[in-house]
C-alpha cells in the first residue's frame, strides 16, 4: 500500500511591514511641500510666459528706434532705407517675424521676414487678467502645434501700440525649461525641509513617543518590577505631562498589584492553618464548657464570656477572615443594645481601673442599634486597640492624660458611635490610604488591616467611618442607619404583637 505525505502547511502571508510614525511624518511632509510648491508654480509659469512676451515687446521698443532713425527711402514718405540682412539680423535678435506700430490713423511695418499667411493667437499685452494668463499659459504647454502668435504691446514715441508676429514654440521650449528648473528646486526644497522636519518631529515627538511605548510594552511584561517604572524627564510641555503622569499611574498601579499579592498570600497561609487552628479552638471550647461548671464564682463570672471569645475565634476561622479565602458574611442585623457591647469591648482589649489608660464610656442609656452585634464587636475592638496602641507606644506616659473614650447618641433614623483617644493622631502618611489594606499602618509590626476591616463592615451596614480633625488625637466617627422597615410589615408587627 502506497503511502503519501501530507500536504505540506501553507504559510500565510508574510506580514507587510508597517510605515512608522517617522516614515509617515517624512512622506506627509514631502506631499505638503509639494502641493505648496504647486500652488507656487502656477502663478510664477503664467508670470514667466508674461515677462518673456514683454521682454520682446521691449526688445521690439529698441528695433523700432532703430528703423524710425534710419534714412528714408527714396520717393517715399514712410518707409526707411534698411538693408534687408540688417532687418533680419534685428528681427532675429528679438526672436520676431514682423514688427510693426500704429501712431494715428497709420499702421507701418517697420520690419518683416518670413511672414506667415496666418496668425493663429492674438495676445494684447496692454489688458490681461491674471485668470486669463494662467489659463493661456497651460494652454501653450499643452499644446502640440507651432502657432504664430501676434502680441501687442504700448508703443514708445507717442505711437497707439506696437505688434510683433512671434512663434510660439519658443516660448513653450522656455516654459518647459522653466518647469523643469522649478520642478528641481522644489525637489531640493522638500527634501531639505522633509529632512529638517523629519529630525525635528522625531526628537521632538517620535522618540520621547517611542521611548514611551518601549516603557508600557516593558512595563506590561514586568508590572510589579521598580526597574520597569518609567522616569520622566524635565521637559515640562505634553510629553514631559504624559511621562510624569505614567510614572505615577505605573507606581500606583506596581504598588496594588504588590498588595493584591500580599492579599492572596495571606488568604493562602489562612486557608493552611484554618483547619488545624479550628481544631485547637474547639478543644479549648470543651474545656471551657468543663471550666463552667466548676461553683468558683470568679469562674462563674468569667466563663461565659471566655466561651463567647471562643465562639467567635471559631466563627473567624469557618469565615476565614474575610481577607483569605471569602468576602465578609451580609450583616445579620437586629436591635442591640450598645452599652453592655461597649463594656464587652474593654473588658476583652483589657482596659480595666488599674490600666494606665483611662476609659470613659459616654452611650446614652438604653441606646439599640440596628446591627450585627458581631461585626459591630469586631469593628468597636479594632477601634479601639488602635488607639490602645497608640497610647502605649509614646515616649511618656500619663494616667491622667492618657485616655480613651467611646461616645454613642442617636439623631433620628441613624446611631453615632465616636472613638476617640488622646494620643499622637494620625500622621499625613497615613491619611492617604487610611482605610486601605496594608496602607494605614504606621506601627512597627503592624499589618494596617484593622481600620480596612472595620471600614468594610461599617460600609456593609449601609454606614459611613471617617476620621475627624480638629480633635486631640484621633477620633473616629461611625454613622449606622436603622433600615427601612415597609409600613405593611410594620403593621403585621404590630397586629401579631
Amino acid at each position: 500500500m502506497q503511502t503519501t505525505d501530507p500536504p505540506a502547511a501553507t504559510e500565510g502571508p508574510a506580514p507587510v511591514p508597517r510605515l512608522g510614525l517617522s516614515g509617515k511624518l517624512l512622506v506627509l511632509t514631502i506631499l505638503f511641500v509639494m502641493v505648496a510648491e504647486v500652488l507656487i508654480y502656477v502663478p510664477s509659469v503664467a508670470n514667466f510666459r508674461y515677462n518673456w512676451l514683454n521682454d520682446r515687446i521691449s526688445a521690439a521698443y529698441t528695433a523700432a528706434l532703430v528703423f524710425q532713425a534710419a534714412p528714408r527711402a527714396p520717393n517715399s514718405e514712410d518707409a526707411r532705407d534698411i538693408p534687408d540682412n540688417l532687418a533680419k539680423q534685428i528681427l532675429d535678435s528679438i526672436g520676431a517675424r514682423a514688427v510693426a506700430m500704429k501712431m494715428g490713423q497709420r499702421r507701418r511695418l517697420l520690419a518683416s521676414a518670413d511672414m506667415p499667411l496666418a496668425i493663429d493667437q492674438d495676445i494684447d499685452m496692454r489688458d490681461m487678467s491674471w485668470h486669463r494668463a494662467i489659463i493661456d499659459s497651460f494652454d501653450t504647454l499643452l499644446s502640440t502645434d507651432n502657432d504664430v502668435m501676434r502680441v501687442v504691446g504700448p508703443a514708445p514715441m507717442g505711437g497707439d501700440f506696437i505688434e510683433i508676429v512671434v512663434d510660439e514654440k519658443p516660448l513653450r521650449q522656455a516654459m518647459l525649461t522653466y518647469s523643469v528648473n522649478i520642478l528641481v528646486i522644489s525637489l531640493l526644497i522638500s527634501g531639505i525641509t522633509a529632512t529638517l522636519v523629519y529630525l525635528t518631529l522625531h526628537y521632538l515627538f517620535v522618540r520621547p513617543l517611542r521611548r514611551l511605548t518601549v516603557n508600557m510594552t516593558a512595563f506590561r511584561a514586568q508590572p510589579e518590577n521598580p526597574a520597569s517604572v518609567i522616569v520622566p524627564s524635565r521637559r515640562q510641555d505634553e510629553i514631559g505631562t504624559a511621562e510624569r503622569e505614567l510614572a505615577t499611574m505605573q507606581r500606583d498601579l506596581a504598588s496594588m498589584l504588590q498588595q493584591k499579592n500580599r492579599l492572596a498570600a495571606l488568604g493562602l497561609a489562612v486557608s493552611k492553618i484554618n483547619h488545624d487552628l479550628r481544631n485547637l479552638l474547639t478543644t479549648a471550647q470543651l474545656f471551657s464548657d468543663r471550666l463552667a461548671k466548676l461553683p468558683d464564682p470568679s469562674v462563674q463570672r468569667f466563663a461565659p464570656k471566655l466561651m463567647r471569645a471562643l465562639e467567635r475565634a471559631i466563627d473567624f476561622c469557618e469565615s476565614t477572615l474575610s481577607y483569605g479565602r471569602v468576602q465578609e458574611a451580609p450583616p445579620d442585623r437586629r436591635m442591640v443594645p450598645l452599652e453592655p457591647l461597649v463594656e464587652e469591648v474593654r473588658e476583652t482589649v483589657g482596659l480595666d481601673p488599674q490600666a494606665p489608660v483611662r476609659w470613659i464610656s459616654a452611650v446614652e442609656r438604653g441606646m439599640l442599634v440596628d446591627a450585627d452585634p458581631d461585626q459591630l464587636f469586631r469593628i468597636l475592638v479594632n477601634l479601639v486597640r488602635n488607639a490602645v496602641q497608640a497610647l502605649e507606644n509614646r515616649a511618656a506616659s500619663d494616667p491622667g492624660r492618657d485616655q480613651v473614650r467611646i461616645t454613642g447618641r442617636r439623631e433620628g433614623a441613624v446611631v453615632v458611635i465616636e472613638v476617640s483617644d488622646t494620643g499622637p493622631g494620625v500622621s499625613e502618611a497615613a491619611r492617604a490610604h487610611l482605610f486601605e489594606a496594608f496602607q494605614s499602618s504606621t506601627r512597627t509590626g503592624g499589618s494596617g488591616l484593622g481600620l480596612a476591616i472595620a471600614a468594610e463592615l461599617i460600609r456593609a451596614h449601609g454606614g459611613e467611618i471617617a476620621l475627624i480633625d480638629g480633635t486631640i488625637g484621633a477620633t473616629f466617627r461611625l454613622t449606622i442607619p436603622d433600615r427601612a422597615i415597609e409600613l405593611e410589615t410594620r403593621r403585621g408587627e404590630r397586629a401579631r404583637a
